[in-house]
């Protein structure tokens, strides 16, 4: 995939930046992620991701700010902290689960996909009621198991 602005790649840790502010924003919100990108849409998640090595020298708090803002991004009353403390003590932080999902966006990745219609693809599957739940470990598991439980269409 190429840069919307530049004759460059999008590369890998682009991805992840994006994986991280849309976990940050979802969360801020209280939203699941597959709202955050549905409602940014294709094109501007192509922008998002072209601009993505200058907006990560940003504060990430910022950001969530303005793409509530450019977006019009609504409040919800999904809480993914909502855990059962005896399953889990430690919830994953946006970093970490920004890393799951662009594992799993890079391990499914179709050939003829580019990165933002793998993001979109798997954030609006069914698995991530299942990843997003931290009663289970399923966020935890390493990236090859994740990504054949997709392609499985269960864990």
């Amino acid at each position: 995939m190429m840069n919307k602005y530049f004759n460059e790649p999008i590369v890998e840790n682009d991805l992840f930046f994006i994986c991280f502010m849309i976990e940050k924003t979802s969360r801020f919100l209280h939203q699941r992620n597959k709202y955050v990108v549905n409602q940014i849409g294709y094109a501007h998640l192509y922008h998002l991701i072209s601009v993505a090595n200058v907006l990560h020298s940003d504060n990430p708090d910022k950001i969530v700010r303005d793409w509530i803002d450019d977006y019009k991004l609504e409040y919800g009353d999904f809480h993914i902290e909502n855990v059962n403390v005896k399953l889990c003590a430690n919830i994953p932080t946006e970093l970490d689960m920004g890393k799951v999902y662009t594992r799993l966006i890079i391990d499914t990745l179709l050939p003829d996909e580019d990165y933002i219609q793998g993001l979109i693809r798997i954030y609006n599957d069914d698995i991530c009621s299942i990843i997003d739940d931290y009663n289970n470990s399923a966020y935890y598991e390493p990236s090859y198991v994740i990504a054949r439980a997709y392609k499985n269409g269960e864990f």
